[in-house]
């Protein structure tokens, strides 16, 4: 530092002195008044370098900075240079006002300050506690040493409260796609520098139907589409601390593109399943009408165990959604193959089995007549 307070004294000098040799070169005898003045203010700049105008401007501590800190904890303050000569007295300023003064062998705390400070003389490094919103502001840093320039060095702090009590409330009814509005409001206590909103994994942004409110604190969507369903979580931010809450919407639709699957021709005898299915939240409910008439099916699947002509028709299957009060059907067509009566072709009894219907029916008769005569 010497040796920089040696040139910004020289230089100073040496500039002054070279524009009053200027202003005398006008006068009679030009040159030699002007060299004269020249090597007079040379010597002259060269004689007031070796008085150290540091100690007159102060010379820099580089105090890092600027500090966040939280209500209620702590921060530390030291410089990154601290001077290696030897030191009379250390001055801890908060503003104008006093925290501390320290010498090699004592040590003064203010009293505003004396549970909440503590000071170490090698480092020069000042822990401040229990932090209060107070506290803010700017911290200086004055060394005298035992020789030398005063130096100076200064930072600042900025105490947050911590973000506590953050939630999102929002609508309490049934969202329908394409009628509802939705809209979002966040809380929270703290020192807020900045809100973040989410949305699953991604940023929610502004758009056509996504509006949010100037400070950010709130977001509606108007009307609703079923891409609104999701998610949302909001980040109150300072830098200290921050706190995030969570949102989930579900918006209801449907049902549509209601659809059957199942054969449409198949012979008598056989098993026959109808599945229907329909696009819709919550999850649609079904029933089913044949040619026209209820059922008592009231599942997504009609099952005929066994097959015969009077299966075949028209069979509808209505999806209904109990939030939105939407329905929507669907029919197929079936046609089951076969004879009509649905009966097994027999075959003619053999001359064996003849011959035996034959005795039996005589040996009866027989017995009969028997029978009869002894009455």
């Amino acid at each position: 530092m010497q040796f920089y307070s040696f040139f910004l004294s020289f230089f100073l000098s040496f500039f002054l002195s070279f524009f009053l040799s200027f202003f005398l070169s006008f006068f009679p005898f030009f040159f030699l008044s002007f060299f004269l003045s020249f090597f007079l203010s040379f010597f002259l700049s060269f004689f007031l370098s070796f008085f150290d105008i540091g100690q007159y401007l102060g010379e820099d501590l580089q105090v890092s900075g600027p500090a966040n800190g939280a209500v209620g904890g702590s921060v530390v303050f030291a410089p990154d240079n601290p001077p290696s000569t030897s030191i009379d007295t250390v001055q801890w300023n908060f503003g104008s006002t006093p925290i501390l003064t320290a010498q090699s062998d004592s040590t003064l705390i203010a009293s505003a300050y004396r549970d909440r400070v503590s000071f170490d003389i090698n480092t020069l490094a000042l822990e401040l506690r229990n932090l209060r919103l107070d506290d803010s502001g700017t911290y200086r840093l004055t060394v005298i040493p035992s020789a030398g320039d005063l130096l100076t060095g200064e930072t600042s702090l900025q105490v947050f409260e911590n973000i506590t009590n953050v939630r999102l409330i929002g609508p309490e009814e049934s969202l329908i796609e394409g009628e509802s509005s939705a809209n979002i409001t966040s809380e929270g206590t703290g020192n807020i520098t900045s809100v973040q909103w989410m949305k699953d994994i991604s940023p929610l942004s502004p758009s056509n139907s996504i509006i949010f409110s100037s400070d950010y604190r709130s977001v509606s969507s108007s009307p609703v589409q079923r891409s609104d369903s999701g998610e949302y979580k909001c980040t109150y931010r300072n830098p200290v601390s921050y706190e995030t809450a969570k949102i989930s919407l579900i918006i209801t639709y449907g049902p549509e593109d209601v659809s059957i699957k199942g054969q449409d021709v198949v012979d008598s005898g056989v098993r026959v399943s109808l599945s229907c299915s329909a696009n819709s939240e919550p999850s649609a409910s079904f029933s089913w009408k044949f040619n026209g008439a209820d059922t008592d099916v009231t599942t997504d699947t009609f099952t005929i165990d066994q097959t015969d002509f009077t299966h075949s028709g028209d069979y509808i299957c209505t999806a209904s959604n109990s939030v939105t009060k939407r329905n929507a059907s669907q029919k197929h067509a079936l046609l089951v193959k076969g004879n009509i009566y649905n009966t097994q072709v027999k075959k003619w009894p053999t001359v064996w089995q003849v011959l035996q219907i034959s005795l039996f029916i005589h040996e009866v008769t027989t017995v009969y007549q028997q029978f009869i005569m002894h009455l």
